[in-house]
């Protein structure tokens, strides 16, 4: 049997990476899968990979009012909603010297502020003894140079899911975290760097991780999959670290 037959989950930054891979798995898990993404022709090219009952919805993370959308076209898709991920996100690099308004602003808007008013549009719509989950990273853990803004927006998204753990008990509905370490996903070439300054960065991660390897997409999808099934009916409120065991020593 699947472990989520007929579940209905919401899935942000469903086009590419971690959000792709647990499209992806959640589908073939029985799930009725609403992805979003802020490219309409990298929605179309991966809905062509895709079987199962899923609708790919075009929604900028960072905006308000599209988050609010985004909620709305899977409710009058499907109705209510078992399951919402908030895994978009955005990650340049820059030194504290560096930082701009613009710089923060974009980054805490995509990260923090968009993940906060979707799971408030949400909450109306989610059926009790849901769960949001939100991919937030180790990073808030560590104190590695040149992403002060990301691990400052990772740790608000963390807090947020902590104090939603409280305040939704009445509902039964449970908020946890998934916090990947070091992935082979696309937002490592988002960062602005330069590809050898990346292959430099690359090469050191990994030498830093116990297990001497990136992770890949499915793993963490694999994690994601746990914490909304049943089998995970009893853990609220935590933040699983899936890194290979980086944060850990």
């Amino acid at each position: 049997m699947t472990k989520l037959n007929n579940k209905v989950a919401v899935i942000t930054g469903g086009n590419s990476g971690i959000g792709l891979a647990t499209v992806k798995l959640f589908l073939a898990e029985g799930a009725k899968v609403v992805f979003s993404g802020r490219r309409q022709e990298a929605l179309d090219e991966v809905s062509k990979e895709l079987s199962g009952d899923f609708l790919a919805v075009k929604s900028d993370a960072s905006s308000v009012e599209e988050s609010a959308q985004l909620i709305e076209a899977a409710v009058n898709k499907y109705g209510k909603i078992d399951i919402l991920f908030l895994n978009a996100g955005i990650a340049p690099l820059a030194p504290i010297s560096d930082i701009t308004p613009e710089h923060f602003d974009a980054v805490f808007e995509t990260n923090v502020k968009g993940p906060f008013f979707t799971i408030k549009a949400a909450i109306p719509q989610l059926k009790d003894g849901g769960v949001i989950i939100t991919n937030t990273s180790i990073v808030h853990q560590k104190g590695f140079e040149g992403i002060g803004v990301y691990s400052a927006s990772k740790g608000a998204l963390r807090s947020l899911s902590r104090v939603l753990a409280n305040e939704l008990h009445t509902r039964q509905i449970r908020t946890v975290s998934v916090a990947p370490g070091p992935i082979q996903t696309p937002i490592y070439d988002k960062m602005g760097m330069p590809q050898e300054q990346l292959d430099e960065f690359g090469a050191s991660m990994a030498q830093a991780i116990p297990l001497k390897r990136f992770g890949v997409p499915e793993e963490i999808a694999k994690t994601v999959l746990f914490l909304a099934s049943d089998d995970a009916s009893y853990i609220n409120g935590v933040e699983f670290e899936v890194d290979g065991g980086l944060s850990q020593v």
